[in-house]
């Protein structure tokens, strides 16, 4: 195990400063589909769709074709999306019939707004509740889907694009200092060459399109899911695990930082104690980029299990992050709290 100030340049790198889109003149994109197939199963799976006619919910995200992009141009943020969605409901009526069927939106896109939308609830026979089932459907809850599609773009427009506006080359700081410590040449060099392995320009020549791949980390401690939320998100304890570097503000839109900022990401959603999702980046990855990262923290009999699913992840950096989840969070947690460890 490293010691502290030694450990790998991607996780504790100093401040980088670099030329790239200066004053945001030229056009940059970022890719939001992986992300957005994120979100909309988020928002719509186990959606509930009571009605006067009985209870039913979303149960499966069927069909989610298309794509989306965040794009800054001379510092303009412009969002494009184009999806085709099947949706799988069930239903109970108030007799206790049972019915399912399916919702389809074949047109959610930026150039059409979701008062406009086409939403399709279809049923599986033609029994009558079934078709009871549908047309109150049809008539109380498209407005419900279509509020949950709003707060697909509204998250896409404001918490996706979070960062993609730089600051001009005179607001940027030069210092290169983190805790009393510098990187040497050879180690800066190490980390601005890791931040430039990315695929070709995009048509425009301007934008950047990175290769990326999604990951998972997991480890199990001898403690409650409390604890390890706890861990995660109360300022104190963040503060412990992460020697004195860690900031968080532990609510949904809150930011953290850890590392002198070199980690550093938002809270997106919090259901405490088994789920905490942000959006997270290293300071050197290409401007703009963040990552998704889920914790799924699950309490058994004598441990707690805790699962980080992170997508979005640039494919040069793919080992090293994985490697520093362990390091910098798992094995610091429990040395620091003295959760202890198990071999999973």
């Amino acid at each position: 195990m490293a010691k502290w100030g030694e450990g790998d340049p991607r996780w504790i790198v100093e401040e980088r400063p670099d030329a790239t889109n200066v004053n945001n003149w030229h056009w940059t994109e970022k890719n939001a589909s992986t992300w957005s197939k994120d979100r909309l199963r988020e928002l719509l799976i186990d959606l509930k769709l009571d009605n006067t006619e009985g209870t039913c919910k979303i149960t499966e995200l069927d069909r989610c074709e298309g794509e989306a992009s965040a794009n800054n141009r001379k510092a303009k943020i412009i969002v494009f999306f184009e999806w085709d969605l099947k949706m799988k409901w069930k239903g109970k009526l108030k007799d206790g019939e049972t019915a399912s069927g399916t919702v389809e939106i074949p047109n959610l896109s930026d150039e059409n707004s979701v008062d406009d939308l086409d939403i399709q609830f279809l049923c599986d026979t033609t029994k009558d509740a079934a078709l009871k089932m549908k047309s109150a459907l049809r008539k109380e809850c498209s407005s419900v889907v279509k509020t949950q599609l709003q707060k697909y773009i509204d998250s896409l427009k404001k918490e996706y694009t979070q960062g993609m506006i730089l600051p001009k080359k005179d607001q940027v700081s030069m210092n290169s200092k983190f805790g009393g410590l510098s990187l040497d040449s050879s180690r800066a060099s190490t980390v601005n060459n890791s931040s430039t392995s990315t695929s070709a320009s995009s048509s425009s020549g301007a934008g950047v399109k990175l290769q990326l791949c999604d990951i998972e980390s997991k480890t199990t401690m001898k403690c409650t899911a409390t604890d390890v939320f706890h861990a995660l998100m109360k300022p104190e304890m963040f503060v412990a695990f992460t020697n004195g570097s860690g900031r968080i503000d532990p609510k949904v839109g809150g930011t953290f930082d850890m590392f002198g900022g070199n980690v550093h990401g938002k809270i997106l959603e919090i259901e405490a104690p088994t789920k905490i999702v942000q959006l997270w980046r290293f300071k050197y990855w290409p401007d703009g980029h963040y990552s998704i990262v889920t914790f799924s923290i699950r309490e058994k009999e004598d441990s707690t299990h805790i699962l980080v699913k992170q997508t979005g992840v640039p494919t040069s950096d793919v080992e090293k992050t994985k490697e520093g989840w362990n390091e910098y969070y798992w094995d610091a947690m429990k040395r620091t709290f003295g959760f202890g460890s198990f071999i999973l």
